[in-house]
């Protein structure tokens, strides 16, 4: 198994925010933690539970090599739907910020309209953009 530089640290430093966003009656709460160099993050809103997992770490952009982009691998439990905000929010995470990140969401508001996932997935959006500012504030 290869090891990274921080998988070497006898000391993990564990520090995190958290963060709300809300538009309408749509309420969503992102716990965040670094953990080393690495990101967790935890996505929840309505009733909280675990629908997808999202894992990305940054890598060389193939398109461009001087710029920073991210691979990622999705687990979604059935029926949930949580595939498409932890894919982002974990790719732009990763890219962003060049650490590995993991996103846990869990969002449920029953009969839910299509306008309402747009805006559940806006707000998640947000949360992202924030979590990138909040991360970078706190390292430097």
């Amino acid at each position: 198994m290869k090891r990274s530089p921080s998988d070497s640290q006898e000391h993990v430093s564990v520090t995190g925010l958290q963060l709300k966003e809300k538009k309408g009656v749509f309420e969503i709460t992102a716990d965040v933690k670094s953990l080393g160099r690495d990101v967790i993050v935890m996505v929840y809103g309505g009733i909280a539970h675990i629908g997808a997992i999202g894992i990305a770490q940054p890598r060389q952009s193939l398109k461009d090599s001087k710029k920073v982009s991210a691979t990622s691998s999705v687990y979604t439990f059935i029926s949930h739907k949580e595939d498409i905000i932890v894919k982002a929010m974990s790719e732009k995470l990763a890219s962003r910020l060049n650490r590995k990140v993991v996103v846990i969401a869990g969002i449920h508001w029953d009969d839910l309209k299509p306008e309402d996932i747009s805006t559940i997935e806006e707000i998640c959006g947000l949360i992202t953009e924030k979590v990138v500012h909040g991360l970078k504030k706190k390292k430097g």
